[in-house]
């Protein structure tokens, strides 16, 4: 074999092999540099080394309405921190909060100052109370002091706490004073740096930016505050975010949370708080012995939250809003205006609250949700606002929507005679007569509003009759009934995403019974007690022949930028709850019942909605109570092929007229909503 040949055939695997043997040889040449003649200098290396990681907050999701509306957002805000990390050992951290008191003076910008002592005419005080938090600190987590100690006696034991007992300047002592506590409180760290100042303008950030260039302990950080669009669209609903509390850090800690963050504190800021959130970023920062940063090992940015889609209209919300508002008002004028006809019977003059609710049947999301009276979220956190609201008697943090519970009157008929249908008590042509009076339990007499005389079912739920009814409930007993109460949500739990009130359930929610409560429980009074999300859901199951879905709020949860689908409650596939299993037949007889209360000269709701342009299928209820009777609507349209259902209810209306209008003007909004648009418009 000649050389050339040789090569030929091998000289491409030699030359690889070569090459790996010089790699390999250096490699080992390093370990041995490495391990035995440097070896020494690099464990002192490590040794006096530390890694910190340090955490930037990620921006909350949004929250928007079912068309993408903005509700709740963010706005940009510039804080100046102080990175522990970053100072050294040669640096005082009270000359670094000198420094920033002189850089903020430029300016005259606010620093954050929550001491609960300040100065007064050459003296110390204590802030108006501040009473909880002074007992904290006597406990001796901060200070030993005595339950009748001076303000002067807490600034010399906080002075000589933070070394500035000596300063003679008072008034730079007392401030260096308050950022030091609070300092502490905040967990002040190597990984927890300290905000210093919000809300600067863009003069004090560019002041701020230069000066810190070579001040590396000091740092402008882009923060986003939370903000509601319109305060008062929904407040109950959206709910409010704030600082974590010690009871929430507990609690979160292990899912990402640090101790400064924020929180959904109610609603759906907290129901959906897992997707809002964002996750955090972190920077892992390498950090000698001396205090000397020698590198930046790592950096994770932050992910901002997700973007949760309400089914909530924004548009029929503020029609809600403005149409509860207004007929409360009106119900209340005219008991005012008729007061001196009736003498001291209440007719409407109390009628000062009530709420609204409009579903979807396809699905039961909830496109208008209105409790009043209401509040201005944007204002929420704002202590003298918050104080009027707490002591307003009207009760405007009260969410009447989700939480109230009332009692129903007439509008729980239609299930009560569906009930009545398909246990065989009666037929839709049973006649029973009315005598006004039904008197069966001498104990729990029934009146009727008029002498009916003769009524079969579908009469009966037209003019509302009370003995008819109470007839029905002595004949079905209280154990069947509310067993149908609970099959149309009733009673029970509805699914909205955020807190709702159960109610309770005559007969299995009451704590005593006897046979002539029936009576009472059947015409929608005893112990019944609904919200008016559950009297919606149950007017959409109706509406819906017998089927029951979960009512909700949330749409669909994307990413931020809304690019990627994360959740969805698809409206095709809804998620059932419940299913009435009864002949259709006798759903029919109650469905077309409801719509004879429309259609029918002799229905309660004739004068309001028979002109109506959609056919609406309705209950009208009255509702006794202290005071003026509360007034109940629901109803459904358009009746051949249900779309919304409505549940009204205001508190001591006593005129069902002014329920039945904040109907109508939903329905209006809902089906002609380019005429309601062009009105409006009209008006402002």
């Amino acid at each position: 074999m000649n050389k050339n040949s040789f090569f030929a055939k091998y000289g491409r695997p030699f030359i690889c092999l070569v090459i790996v043997l010089v790699f390999f040889t250096m490699f080992i040449i390093r370990l041995v540099d490495w391990q035995l003649i440097q070896g020494d200098y690099y464990r002192d290396e490590v040794s006096t080394r530390a890694n910190y990681v340090l955490t930037s907050d990620a921006t909350r999701g949004e929250i928007v309405d079912v068309k993408g509306e903005v509700i709740a957002a963010n706005t940009t805000n510039y804080t100046v921190v102080i990175n522990k990390l970053y100072i050294g050992a040669d640096t005082e951290i009270n000359d670094v909060i000198v420094e920033m008191f002189d850089l903020l003076s430029h300016r005259n910008a606010k620093w954050i100052d929550e001491l609960p002592i300040v100065m007064k005419a050459g003296g110390y005080e204590f802030t108006e109370g501040s009473e909880y938090e002074l007992e904290s600190l006597r406990q001796g987590y901060f200070l030993d002091l005595g339950v009748y100690s001076t303000a002067e006696e807490y600034l010399n034991a906080f002075a000589k706490r933070y070394d500035v007992e000596d300063m003679e300047d008072k008034t730079l002592q007392r401030n260096i004073i308050s950022v030091r506590y609070n300092m502490e409180l905040e967990g002040f760290s190597s990984t927890t740096p300290y905000t210093f100042a919000e809300h600067l303008s863009e003069d004090m950030v560019a002041i701020i930016s230069e000066t810190s260039q070579n001040k590396p302990y000091l740092d402008i950080v882009t923060t986003y505050d939370r903000v509601c669009l319109e305060g008062d669209l929904m407040p109950h609903l959206l709910g409010n975010t704030g600082p974590l509390t010690a009871e929430e850090y507990e609690e979160n800690q292990d899912k990402g949370y640090a101790y400064n963050d924020i929180i959904g504190k109610y609603g759906i800021e907290l129901a959906a708080e897992e997707y809002l959130k964002g996750q955090s970023g972190t920077k892992t920062v390498s950090k000698t012995a001396d205090g000397t940063v020698v590198s930046v090992v790592d950096v994770e940015p932050a992910k901002p939250g997700n973007t949760v889609y309400l089914t909530i209209d924004n548009r029929l919300q503020r029609v809600a809003n403005k149409s509860l508002a207004e007929n409360i008002v009106a119900a209340r004028q005219n008991g005012i205006d008729t007061s001196a006809q009736r003498g001291d019977k209440l007719n409407g003059e109390d009628c000062t609250a009530g709420a609204a609710v409009m579903l979807s049947v396809k699905d039961f999301s909830v496109l208008a949700c209105a409790s009043y009276p209401t509040f201005d979220l944007t204002r929420y956190s704002d202590g003298d606002y918050y104080s009027t609201l707490l002591e307003d008697k009207n009760l405007p943090l009260y969410d009447r929507a989700l939480s109230g519970a009332f009692a129903p009157g007439s509008v729980v008929k239609p299930i009560v005679a569906l009930a009545a249908l398909e246990e065989g008590v009666v037929t839709e042509y049973t006649p029973i007569f009315c005598s006004q009076t039904y008197d069966y339990y001498p104990s729990n007499v029934v009146n009727c509003m008029y002498y009916h005389g003769s009524v079969d079912m579908n009469s009966a739920l037209m003019q509302s009759c009370n003995y008819y009814f109470a007839e029905l409930g002595r004949l079905l007993g209280i154990d069947t009934m509310y067993l149908y109460f609970e099959k149309v949500g009733l009673g029970e739990y509805t699914g909205v995403e955020v807190g709702e009130s159960k109610g309770t359930l005559a007969g299995r929610d009451s704590y005593s019974w006897t046979p002539g409560n029936t009576v009472q429980a059947s015409i929608g009074q005893s112990d019944n007690n609904f919200t008016p999300i559950q009297l919606a859901t149950y007017c959409a199951t109706i509406a819906n022949d017998g089927v029951r879905y979960r009512t909700h709020l949330i749409n669909k949860i994307t990413s931020y930028d809304r690019s990627e689908t994360v959740l969805h409650n698809d409206p095709s596939k809804p998620e059932v709850v419940e299913t009435l299993s009864v002949n259709k037949y006798h759903l029919n007889v109650v469905q077309n019942s409801m719509r004879n209360v429309v259609a029918s000269d002799y229905g309660t709701a004739y004068y309001s909605l028979s002109d109506y342009p959609v056919s609406v299928a309705a209950k009208t209820g009255t509702a006794e109570n202290s005071g003026s009777d509360h007034c109940v609507f629901i109803c459904y349209a358009p009746f051949e092929k249900p779309e919304v259902a409505i549940a009204v209810l205001l508190e001591h209306g006593a005129k069902g007229v002014y329920a039945m209008d904040v109907a109508r003007d939903l329905l209006d909004a809902y089906f002609f909503p380019d005429e309601v648009e062009a009105t409006t418009n009209a008006t402002e």
